[in-house]
Order: structure tokens, then C-alpha cells, then sequence
């Protein structure tokens, strides 16, 4: 009873977003409405190619549909709400919406975590055994690589929020962060965050360094073939096929190790906020880039779409 008099349950938690100076605002509203355009642009572009060209539909490409899929929804659970706080002065957000937007946040990470790790094992797959690429990587071990993503998206999204907001929240109830990311909302617990910290320390290793693991021997297996390879033309070409992932892989697990994976992770600055924006926003639209522009396949199929979208036009 002293305690339910002291305290008073919180029931909206105020964002302070990237800045508060409103000449700063509108320039950054401008940004951020840009590339969350091409973001959604790039992806679901991509994805319908991908759809659309016959050429495309292989296991490589199926998987890269479902990350593009997988960064338009994680790049729509904060750019909405952020455009929004650069427009008003309500920065305040319920409870509850901050609950759902955590665990979408960690659902979609995850999943993209899980993603880009089957998506290593793929080119494992075709550069190392490419007489039993098809044979290995079947649309029926695609589907359930996809269901595994989404069931551990999910099984780590629950377990991470709930951790969180098991705690009991009296004030204050402001968030030093632009969306509800676990470290900054833990700070604001009324009772020790120690357990939870070392939780939150532990789960996002579990998801971090076993997707790194298979990514690492997945690649080093990859370095070994290619080098064994006689021919210049297939070394190039192998070399090409990779690239595009490993710049994705390098530029996502990079801001999230550097954010997450830290000996103390309550511990929010200004520098956290620019790493966070890199992944959650900046990495979704730099992904399809960086697979089409080195991508020959992907290039000559956005020709014969966009052909045929205008002969389509025209009659």
C-alpha cells in the first residue's frame, strides 16, 4: 500500500527523439522522408522483380525477396513514428504502443540476423557444391528456412520484451531515443536491472554469434574453394556473387554488435542514436541497392520488367 502511494504507474513514455531544435526538424523530416521512399520503393521493387522474372526465381533470390521483405517491415516499425515527431510537438507514446513496437523491432532484427546467416549458407551451398545447389537448396528446405526465421523472430521478440517490461515502470517516463529500444526503456525501470541487463546480454549473443558462426565458416569454406578455383573468370565471378552480401553482412552486424553486444548495454548516447539509425533506417534502403547495382542478373531482369511495364503503358 506505501508503495502503490508513492508511486504511480506509467502509462505513456515521452520520446526525445533525434533533436529538439525545431530549425533542425524540418531539414531532418525532408531526409528521413527520402529514404524511407526509397526504401519502400527498393524493396518492393525488388521484390515484385524477383516475382515478376522468371530468370530470378532461384533460392538465392527467393531468400533475397524475404529480406527485402524483412526491411520494409523493420524500416516501417520506427520511420512512420519518427517522421511524425518531427511534424508535432506530441513526442509522448502509450505504453502499450511502445510494447508492440519493441517486440516488432526485435522480431524483425532477429529475423534478419537468422536471414542473412541462411542466405551466407546458400552461396555456401552454390560455390562449393554447385552440382547439388538445387538438389541441397530445394523450395521446400527455402519455405521452412523462412518459418525457422520467423519462429525464432518471434521466440526471441517475446523473451526480450517481456524481460523488459516484466519491471515495474513508476517514472520518470522519459526515453533518451527516438523509438523503444530495450537499453534506454530498461533505464527507466523502478526496481535492479542486473538480471534483466545480463538477459538482454545473453539473448542478443544467442542471436548474434551463432548467425555470425555459420557465416564465418560458411565464408572461410567459400575462400578456400574460390582460391582452388583454376580459372580467373570463375574466381571473378564468385568473388562478385559475394560481395554484395558481405557488404550488406558487414554494414548491419557492425551498428548492432556495437549497440547490443556491449558489456554494458544501458549505457545510450547520442553515438548509440546514429548507430541505431544506420540499421533500423539507412541499412533497409542501402540493401537492395547494394544487391542490384552488383548484380548482373538482377540489372538485366529490371530491364525486361521496366520493358515491359511500358509496352504494357503504351497499349
Amino acid at each position: 500500500m506505501a508503495w502503490e502511494q508513492n508511486h504511480t504507474t506509467v502509462t505513456r513514455f515521452i520520446l526525445l527523439g533525434l533533436t529538439d531544435r525545431a530549425d533542425q526538424k524540418q531539414l531532418l523530416f525532408a531526409i528521413f522522408l527520402l529514404i524511407y521512399s526509397v526504401t519502400l520503393v527498393g524493396n518492393l521493387g525488388l521484390i515484385d522483380l524477383i516475382r515478376a522474372s522468371t530468370t530470378l526465381h532461384t533460392p538465392m533470390y527467393f531468400l533475397l525477396s524475404m529480406l527485402s521483405f524483412l526491411d520494409v517491415c523493420n524500416s516501417s516499425v520506427f520511420t512512420p513514428r519518427l517522421l511524425i515527431s518531427f511534424l508535432t510537438t506530441d513526442q509522448s507514446i502509450s505504453f502499450m504502443g511502445c510494447v508492440v513496437q519493441m517486440g516488432l523491432m526485435t522480431l524483425h532484427g532477429s529475423g534478419e540476423c537468422v536471414m542473412l546467416a541462411i542466405m551466407a549458407y546458400d552461396r555456401f551451398v552454390a560455390i562449393c557444391h554447385p552440382l547439388l545447389y538445387h538438389t541441397i537448396m530445394s523450395r521446400r528446405l527455402c519455405v521452412r528456412l523462412v518459418v525457422v526465421t520467423y519462429v525464432t523472430g518471434v521466440f526471441i521478440s517475446a523473451v526480450q520484451t517481456g524481460n523488459v517490461f516484466i519491471l515495474p515502470y513508476c517514472g520518470p517516463n522519459i526515453i533518451d531515443h527516438y523509438f523503444c529500444d530495450i537499453p534506454p526503456v530498461l533505464q527507466l525501470a523502478c526496481s535492479d536491472t542486473t538480471i534483466a541487463s545480463v538477459i538482454l546480454l545473453i539473448f542478443s549473443s544467442l542471436i548474434t554469434v551463432p548467425t555470425i558462426s555459420v557465416i564465418l565458416v560458411s565464408y572461410a569454406y567459400i575462400l578456400v574453394t574460390i582460391c582452388r578455383m583454376r580459372s580467373l573468370e570463375a574466381q571473378r565471378k564468385a568473388f562478385s556473387t559475394c560481395a554484395s552480401h558481405l557488404t550488406a553482412l558487414s554494414l548491419f552486424y557492425g551498428s548492432v554488435f556495437l549497440v547490443y553486444v556491449q558489456p554494458n548495454p544501458e549505457s545510450v548516447s547520442a553515438y548509440n542514436k546514429i548507430l541505431s539509425v544506420f540499421y533500423t533506417i539507412v541499412i533497409p534502403m542501402l540493401n537492395p541497392l547494394v544487391y542490384s547495382l552488383r548484380n548482373k542478373d538482377v540489372k538485366a531482369a529490371g530491364q525486361v520488367r521496366v520493358l515491359n511495364l511500358s509496352r504494357k503503358g503504351i497499349c
